[in-house]
């Protein structure tokens, strides 16, 4: 055993004859691990440390040789529940060990260890090896400033980085502001935060979104209504833009809009006020306004489908969400962010994810963005009974998340969005292919169905009886 015996010394002298006879040191083997290995004696002085072990940690070889071992990794457990420490004390090997330690550059790492004793056949106890790996495709950095300033966005990719030192700024002044992104990326938790930091802070936050309310109910939701106004009308009601005064009104899916509303909403914000369907008196527009979109506005100009004057109107300063394939350095930060929140939720103690899954994870194209994973994450409560979620906790309305490697999965839906799809063809079946009875089952706006039939590449000719 070339690595007992090196612990003394510090040097490993090859005593194997297959590796003589292939001119290989056990030094080189054991850098060709793909998990990092060190070893210590008892008083905890590393004294082997391979080559993934100093990419991992930062740490060169000749830096870690020598030290103690929690002067390299400096983690929270090291002095107290050690697992090395455990494994030394009792002579258990320990498998599967989640561990979270601070890099050379100080960056926090999760990292899965197993631990084992290293003694001599006569029993003397010689020291400890440990193997790790690490559990996330990419680093992520300590809690900082700005992770105590927004909890809710999550992100270390240089994009979110710079939307997040950007926010206080935008926040600080009163102009419009559009949100650009696709379904899923946290637009309305940006305009939270936006608010939350402004000097409307104070006020209310209102929330609408354009595309979930049945257009004809959309005017007097937003401008509200004068008693007498409309059948039902029998009292006077307040819309969304009144309720905003002196904070900030969240117009989201304002792609969706309807071109007579998108008409009156470029009067409102041009005249700063407004008039209650039914009425004559103007009421002053006293509220911020945050936008947000995952339509392509420029496409929609072009075919006409929105106005170039509200455009320009909402797009003072514009804050563009990258998707989550985007910014894959993210993933693993997110996945500690949801496991925590779930944990909660759920009453659980679910540590991490298996390592398989994670590079699932770092795969997957994310259609649906954070929301999707938020949602898998959630499925996979429901089921693991365990400390880590695996492949078997996966959902499989796909096999997208059976196993498939799936870089090839790049133009395949989402569990989620398999789902939606099959609902909406459910629903154009339920009533003969009618878009308008489809978007009322549904609950959604004929635009918004029809956006997603042309998506999902659904003809609507296939239910006409």
């Amino acid at each position: 055993m070339c690595a007992l015996a090196s612990l003394k010394s510090g040097n490993c002298q090859d005593h194997s004859p297959a590796l003589k006879f292939l001119g290989l040191t056990h030094q080189w083997m054991m850098d060709q691990f793909p998990v990092g290995v060190f070893m210590v004696n008892t008083r905890w002085q590393i004294h082997f440390f391979n080559q993934t072990a100093q990419a991992i940690t930062g740490f060169s070889r000749e830096e870690a040789l020598g030290k103690f071992c929690w002067d390299i990794f400096r983690s929270d457990l090291c002095h107290k529940k050690c697992p090395m420490r455990l494994s030394m004390s009792t002579g258990e090997i320990l498998v599967n060990r989640e561990v979270e330690i601070i890099t050379k550059g100080g960056q926090k790492k999760l990292i899965m260890v197993n631990t084992s004793q290293l003694k001599r056949p006569d029993n003397v106890v010689l020291g400890g090896v440990e193997t790790f790996h690490d559990l996330s495709c990419h680093q992520y950095p300590a809690e900082g400033k700005d992770r105590e300033a927004f909890p809710d966005i999550v992100g270390v990719s240089p994009r979110m980085q710079e939307i997040i030192h950007d926010l206080p700024i935008i926040a600080a002044s009163e102009s419009n502001v559009l949100i650009l992104g696709e379904s899923g990326t946290g637009k309305e938790l940006i305009a939270r935060a936006l608010h939350s930091l402004s000097p409307r802070c104070k006020g209310p936050f209102q929330a609408i979104n354009c595309s979930a309310i049945p257009e004809t109910l959309l005017e007097s939701e937003l401008f509200g209504y004068e008693r007498g106004a409309f059948t039902g009308a029998v009292s006077s009601k307040a819309g969304k833009f009144e309720l905003a005064k002196g904070g900030t009104l969240f117009l989201d899916e304002i792609g969706d809009l309807r071109p007579e509303l998108q008409v009156k909403l470029l009067r409102v914000l041009e005249g700063k006020g407004f008039e209650r369907v039914g009425g004559n008196r103007k009421i002053p527009l006293e509220a911020r306004i945050v936008a947000a979109t995952n339509v392509d506005l420029q496409e929609a100009m072009r075919q006409g489908r929105f106005r170039d004057d509200l455009y320009y109107r909402l797009f003072t300063v514009p804050i563009h969400l990258p998707p989550l394939r985007d910014k894959r350095e993210d993933i693993p930060i997110l996945v500690k962010y949801f496991l925590e929140q779930l944990n909660r939720k759920f009453n659980k103690r679910i540590r991490g994810v298996d390592p398989k899954v994670m590079k699932l994870f770092c795969r997957h194209p994310w259609p649906g963005n954070v929301r999707e994973m938020q949602h898998v994450l959630e499925y996979c409560f429901v089921f693991a009974k365990g400390p880590f979620i695996t492949e078997r906790h996966l959902p499989r309305l796909e096999s997208a998340w059976a196993g498939r490697e799936l870089e090839t999965l790049d133009s395949a839906r989402s569990p989620l969005q398999a789902l939606e799809r099959e609902t909406i063809i459910k629903a154009l079946e339920r009533v003969a292919g009618s878009k308008n009875e489809a978007a009322r089952l549904l609950q959604i706006s004929r635009s918004k169905l029809w956006r997603k039939m042309r998506v999902y590449k659904i003809k609507e000719a296939e239910f006409k009886k």
